[in-house]
């Protein structure tokens, strides 16, 4: 039992930091500085240089974290040290803290590429906010504290063993198969003032995402098999097929969150 319940705390923990991460992520990207003092904008800089390395080793090691160890080879190889109710929150303080460290030690490259005013800016900083509104009411869409963790350790904490979530396609995920990374695409591109090191951060983790949801969708067809390949060609990766599309069917089985 005090194992359960050291589980639990971690488990906890490790959701606190990520939630602390998420605020500091929402403050970093659209230079709230009411809600973080440094954010993608606003902080010491050096040269273009210095500040493009930096960054994008910053990047880098967010998503070699982020994408290895969300490979079912690396869980099944890591569960063998830990206990399998640790795994998704052991994931998500490591993805968490790096994305700390990311906004912590980023480098500004603030040299203006595009500002706009007026109307068009309003309409950019309403879909920045849908963008995260998007990406935050995914994960409920799904299991949102399967995803981070918290599931895992509550059935610890009871003594049953978690099993396997359905594949279902609930709400936005009858439009996209990846909304959460939809939602985080257009809190990163819309924006009034894009700078350099704005630009640099949006093509960098557009590229990881694309390159991540590939990874990602090869594990999901492993998984559910001909349930996904269907699901897949029905429903488009992350633009909503919103004229002549088909219906998705009522009764579809859930595109997880990126892993």
């Amino acid at each position: 039992m005090f194992g359960r319940l050291l589980i639990m705390l971690y488990a906890i923990t490790s959701y606190a930091v990520f939630l602390g991460s998420f605020v500091w992520a929402v403050g970093f990207v659209g230079n709230y500085n009411y809600l973080t003092a440094k954010s993608i904008d606003v902080g010491v800089s050096g040269t273009v240089t210095e500040a493009v390395v930096v960054d994008v080793l910053l990047l880098a090691l967010f998503a070699a974290q982020h994408s290895v160890m969300a490979r079912p080879a690396f869980k099944r190889w890591f569960t063998r040290i830990i206990p399998a109710a640790a795994e998704r929150s052991t994931y998500v303080l490591l993805s968490s803290v790096i994305l700390l460290l990311l906004f912590w030690q980023w480098r500004p490259i603030p040299i203006p590429v595009w500002r706009v005013e007026g109307v068009a800016a309003a309409v950019l900083t309403g879909v920045h906010w849908l963008g995260w509104l998007i990406a935050l009411s995914s994960t409920y869409m799904i299991d949102h504290f399967d995803l981070f963790g918290l599931r895992q350790a509550v059935l610890a904490l009871r003594g049953t063993d978690a099993t396997a979530q359905p594949f279902k396609t609930p709400l936005l995920y009858r439009l996209v198969r990846h909304p959460l990374m939809l939602g985080f695409l257009l809190a990163f591109w819309a924006t009034p003032e894009m700078s350099v090191g704005h630009l640099l951060f949006a093509v960098l983790s557009t590229a990881y995402i694309l390159i991540g949801l590939q990874l990602e969708e090869r594990d999901l067809i492993v998984e559910f098999g001909e349930s996904y390949r269907r699901y897949r060609q029905r429903v488009p990766m992350l633009l909503p097929r919103l004229i002549g599309g088909r219906r998705t069917e009522e009764t579809e089985t859930s595109a997880r969150g990126m892993r």
